[in-house]
């Protein structure tokens, strides 16, 4: 990896620029061969375009140093998953003195490269091809998740608005996903009942290759997802959502044929190129304690044994000094699990874990909690063609690892997670199994798993070793959120004002989102 890679120079839009595209819509988009619109309406051409890069930018699969700055260098290493760990100065995330120049850019790619393009199909086909408004919906709906959760406050309903455009608060956003699922589920689930041709085969980037029911199947997954995350700060509303999403006619994921996937434009991984051809991205030091504990076989699917201990893994901890880029370049690389040019969005394992904490709420999940996590943990090992999981479930010895770095004893520490695999007695305990076991099946995604760590503490992780905060952010707690792009500070100050007012505390690194309470888990 080279530093110059995370140091292009920053794209000059904002959501103000995006938006401006829309002003003179017509003009701009009249085909210059002189197609009509009617013509273009035949095969959906005027439609069908606007979906590529929802594919290819919501997790940035075609250009490794934008995934770097967009996710890498942020969830991915909060997460625990994986560290670059080179000396990036007195900006640099891992010890929360959080990078300003890399923090915009999971915003910014968000709303030029989907939103703007989703924009445009609720202009073409709402009330006119309304199979592809509610695909759109569904896809906004799993990038804003994702934006909404990193930042909090975000455009949403305002979006395409001219001016200023203010922000929506995320209990509001949450409420409009919601709403916006209901209306996606509904129409294609009419037109499966009504035995319809899939309009989207060719267009759909996924595997699912426009299958109406798969993709109505990652709706109400996706809707179950959304539930879980509030259920501390609305648990009413999330036992509802959960319940409308599991007893759905259609349902959820249930086989590993549903996993969410994406296929690179490239056929490549960003992560492996990060990794081997970069030479710069490492297992982090949470991956070893927890897998290396469990002896959990999917860690040879996860990462390559080092060089430094040959046939052993070895890992780096996030926020300790990093003398040089080449320190740890002898220590575990990213294994077979990233080698694929798929990009997994959501899998059938992380679906059994919201249903099993659902089921621990008392919710109607279909299932009791034990049976929902045993049958997460099979659908994981599946997955990743580890063979059965019945010895590893029951197992009620095994714990996390102490941390060792081989080259510098300083950083070593003890392991902070002390629990087990087998299903526990009392509901706090059995949330922690849940939660670390969707930890390890949800990797190599750290968005999603430092958004679950934020909402319940866990699974329970090393803290840094050099807070460089200034005291704004806590070594206990981590970090909460990403402040808001400086491309919208600089360019739409009046949005950036509401939506700071939104979340209800500064703009940093240490504020809680909505849905991130500080309360007991039960």
């Amino acid at each position: 990896m080279t530093i110059d890679k995370i140091k292009k120079t920053a794209l000059c839009f904002s959501l103000l620029a995006v938006l401006s595209c829309t002003d003179n819509f017509e003009e701009i988009n009249t085909n210059p061969t002189g197609a009509t619109t009617e013509q273009l309406e035949q095969d959906y051409n005027n439609i069908k375009s606007l979906f590529k890069p929802s594919f290819t930018r919501m997790y940035i699969s075609d250009v490794t140093w934008q995934y770097q700055i967009q996710q890498s260098l942020q969830a991915d290493a909060w997460s625990g998953y994986m560290i670059t760990p080179v000396p990036f100065g007195n900006q640099n995330n891992y010890d929360y003195a959080l990078n300003p120049g890399w923090n915009y850019y999971a915003w910014d790619t968000a709303y030029l490269d989907v939103i703007s393009n989703l924009y445009k199909v609720k202009q073409r086909a709402e009330g006119k091809f309304n199979q592809f408004y509610a695909w759109s919906l569904i896809i906004k709906v799993a990038q804003m998740q994702r934006i909404t959760d990193m930042y909090g406050p975000a455009v949403y309903s305002k979006f395409g608005d001219l001016g200023a455009v203010l922000y929506d608060s995320q209990q509001n956003i949450y409420t409009q996903m919601f709403k916006d699922l209901d209306f996606a589920v509904a129409e294609l689930s009419k037109r499966i009942t009504a035995g319809e041709d899939s309009a989207f085969t060719g267009t759909d980037l996924s595997l699912y290759d426009g299958n109406y029911t798969q993709w109505v199947k990652y709706a109400n997954s996706l809707r179950l997802r959304m539930a879980i995350r509030i259920s501390k700060v609305d648990p009413a509303l999330a036992k509802t959502e959960a319940e409308k999403a599991v007893n759905d006619p259609i349902g959820v994921f249930k086989v590993n044929a549903d996993v969410m996937k994406i296929k690179s434009p490239l056929d490549l991984n960003v992560i492996d190129q990060m990794s081997h051809s970069w030479v710069g991205l490492f297992m982090g030091a949470d991956m070893q304690s927890i897998l290396g504990g469990y002896e959990d076989p999917r860690i040879a699917k996860y990462w390559n044994t080092s060089e430094i201990k040959p046939g052993e893994y070895a890992s780096v901890r996030t926020g300790v000094t990093y003398p040089s880029g080449t320190t740890y370049a002898k220590f575990s690389q990213t294994g077979s699990r990233t080698k694929t040019g798929e990009v997994t969005w959501m899998t059938t394992a992380e679906v059994y874990f919201l249903r099993a904490e659902g089921a621990l709420r008392g919710w109607n999940m279909a299932g009791t909690g034990k049976e929902l996590y045993e049958a997460g943990i099979a659908a994981s090992f599946e997955q990743n063609g580890v063979g059965a999981a019945a010895a590893y479930v029951a197992d009620n010895t095994k714990k996390p690892l102490d941390y060792v770095d081989p080259l510098f004893p300083a950083n070593n520490t003890p392991a902070v997670s002390k629990v087990t695999v087998a299903w526990g007695v009392d509901n706090e305990t059995n949330l922690e199994k849940i939660i670390t076991q969707k930890w390890i099946a949800t990797y190599p995604d750290g968005q999603e798993a430092w958004s679950e760590f934020r909402r319940t503490g866990y699974p329970k992780l090393f803290r840094i070793a050099n807070n460089k905060s200034g005291g704004i952010i806590s070594t206990e707690l981590g970090v909460r959120r990403l402040p808001f792009a400086q491309t919208e500070v600089a360019n739409n100050p009046k949005g950036v004002e509401s939506g700071v007012a939104a979340l209800g505390g500064p703009d940093n690194g240490a504020t809680r989102l909505w849905w991130d309470v500080n309360k007991a888990n039960f």
